[in-house]
């Protein structure tokens, strides 16, 4: 297996995504994969007087993992980038996630946080037998 040396790419996928990321391409025995590093999708955000930046989000949004292989197959095009305002963008993106990840603070008062869902269940238990006990022990 020959790994290829890495470099920024935007791909277009045969599904119509179009993914930027870090790219090394690898042979394997009869076929050519991609091997694809924290993968993102780059929308631009435009008002009435025309562009005024671009969003970056992840390529996938329901998993922490930050390599895939995509083979070459389902690739519809892929360009390598020289786009230095994009590769900066690129890099930016993925210091503030790795930062955010890291200080990924415990949620608190607050922030909104009451309780989780046993303490909450177990305090309004304990609140709704007082109250039992309190009506079935008053005559009335």
């Amino acid at each position: 297996m020959a790994i290829e040396d890495d470099f920024y790419a935007t791909i277009k996928l045969k599904t119509g995504e179009e993914v930027f990321a870090k790219v090394a391409a690898s042979e394997e025995e009869d076929r050519t994969m991609l091997i694809i590093h924290n993968p993102v999708t780059v929308s631009e955000i435009k008002n009435k007087g025309g562009l005024i930046g671009y969003k970056v989000e992840p390529w996938l949004k329901t998993t922490r993992e930050d390599m895939f292989i995509i083979n070459l197959d389902n690739v519809l095009t892929l360009s390598e980038s020289q786009d230095m305002e994009m590769i900066v963008m690129y890099q930016h993106f993925l210091r503030d996630s790795q930062r955010d990840m890291q200080n990924h603070h415990r949620l608190n008062r607050r922030m909104g946080y009451i309780a989780n869902v046993q303490d909450a269940k177990e305090n309004l238990e304990k609140i709704f037998k007082l109250d039992s006990k309190d009506t079935k022990s008053s005559p009335d």
